[in-house]
């Protein structure tokens, strides 16, 4: 019974690291790329959240989770030609400014237009329920998010190592100046990946809303974990944020059954942990950044 339970824990670890990483892994392509630290990045997770919701009162759950990621990606792309652009050559604080201070407007915007008080997201009647193998009682919905957020992977993946946009974004990250001096610019590259990334964040808004709290701060709150993620995980490796999210998920879940009062703190001692040992983070490479 008590390895029962321990396997039904380790699995919602995994789902609360599947949230985590479909955040930290577009957070970490724009870092990666561009050098700019994207602090709003929690806000379009947020805007896809509300969007979510308030698509599933007129079309439903499963067309509202559609919709939503496609329409912060479209936001993404305004956000990359108007106002970072600018910044990817610059000092590398005013991208943090600048980033920081879209975070806080659309903190005050979602409050202004969607209200302060949290919303709840209706989940449909067939994705309730539980689903038993053997002795492992594990919930339906969750074991649907595992598999999106698996699908999601391989997709990206196969993005970035089986095509041709993805050589050029992956060059871009560990060789700047080779790609420079073979005259490709890395620009119209990010506009893509800023694209994704925060599509990317959406869908996690929009996938997690039936079973978290959809409110205003919800994106500054997020931020900060996936920060550590990317942390963990090595800047620039795309599998060290893939482990550094499931590796977090399960101890933060973990914790929280055991410890209640410590699942915030546990992942933060897990990144001293890992930075003392090793400080690039588990795969971190090393990286210049492109000018």
């Amino acid at each position: 019974m008590q390895l029962v339970f321990l396997m039904e824990q380790v699995v919602n670890g995994l789902v609360l690291g599947g949230y985590y990483l479909l955040i930290a892994l577009g957070l970490s392509l724009i870092f990666s790329v561009g050098g700019v630290v994207n602090l709003a990045h929690g806000a379009f997770y947020a805007i896809g959240a509300y969007l979510a919701v308030t698509l599933t009162n007129m079309t439903g759950f499963l067309p509202a989770v559609v919709i939503s990621p496609f329409a912060v990606a479209a936001l993404g792309l305004l956000f990359e030609r108007f106002l970072l652009r600018r910044f990817y050559s610059a000092d590398p604080i005013l991208g943090l400014l600048l980033t920081f201070g879209l975070a806080m407007l659309v903190e005050q915007a979602i409050r202004m237009i969607w209200g302060s008080p949290p919303l709840s997201s209706v989940m449909p009647s067939e994705l309730k329920g539980a689903v038993i193998v053997g002795d492992f009682l594990f919930s339906r919905y969750r074991l649907i998010l595992l598999a999106v957020v698996a699908a999601v992977l391989v997709g990206v993946w196969l993005l970035l190592h089986k095509t041709p946009f993805g050589r050029v974004v992956r060059a871009g990250i560990q060789r700047p100046d080779m790609v420079a001096v073979l005259g490709i610019k890395l620009q119209p590259y990010m506009a893509t990946v800023i694209a994704l990334g925060v599509g990317m964040a959406a869908l996690a808004g929009a996938l997690f809303a039936p079973i978290t709290v959809v409110h205003p701060a919800m994106g500054s709150e997020i931020i900060i974990v996936a920060f550590v993620v990317v942390v963990i995980g090595g800047l620039g490796s795309f599998w060290g944020v893939v482990l550094a999210a499931l590796l977090v998920g399960v101890v933060r879940g973990m914790t929280i059954h055991f410890m209640p009062a410590a699942g915030e703190a546990s992942i933060y001692v897990l990144m001293f942990l890992v930075l003392l040992l090793r400080p690039r983070g588990l795969l971190g490479e090393r990286m210049e950044r492109f000018e």
